[in-house]
């Protein structure tokens, strides 16, 4: 077991560190591949050359998060012509390296939402009557407002209180 544990010996750095390091050289290079700078990039894609720089730095902590850092990242792959999909697929093994609870906190905040959400079909009976009762006063008010207005001809109104409700 020593043999093997001295053939394999287990590094002291996260494997995603490599993939961190991939993602912004990829960027780099596909980048000066089309002889772009990224002043030239920025001006087509309305983010800063700063933004842009700290992506292709992986200065994760200089740039938006979640969808906004998604989004960033997408646009800067689509305008080099690059597989968006693969750089996108670097970018999650990244941020979920560099933050070792998140994966964590996103199944907490699953489960917390999966007791708040209903199930199709499975409101509970009250919300159904309340919507039921919103409908009938809401036609019974457009109902009134409709023969006040006269816009019900009278051989309509069937019942004399009806006729009573005119002004």
């Amino acid at each position: 077991m020593s043999d093997l544990s001295r053939q394999n010996p287990q590094p002291d750095v996260p494997a995603a560190q490599p993939e961190a390091a991939a993602l912004g050289h990829a960027l780099r290079a596909m980048r000066e591949a089309r002889g772009l700078t990224l002043v030239e990039v920025s001006a087509r894609i309305k983010y800063s050359p700063a933004q842009l720089g700290h992506l292709e730095a992986e200065e994760w902590s200089r740039l938006p998060q979640g969808a906004s850092l998604r989004g960033l990242v997408r646009n800067y792959v689509r305008y080099l012509d690059g597989d968006i999909d693969a750089i996108l697929i670097l970018l999650n093994d990244v941020r979920e390296a560099d933050g070792p609870g998140r994966s964590a906190m996103r199944a907490g905040v699953r489960q917390k939402l999966q007791h708040t959400d209903l199930p199709p079909g499975k409101e509970p009976p009250h919300r159904t009557w309340a919507w039921v009762l919103l409908i009938l006063v809401l036609l019974g008010v457009v109902g009134w407002y409709a023969i006040d207005r006269g816009w019900i001809p009278d051989d309509w109104l069937i019942f004399d209180w009806l006729k009573g409700l005119r002004s």
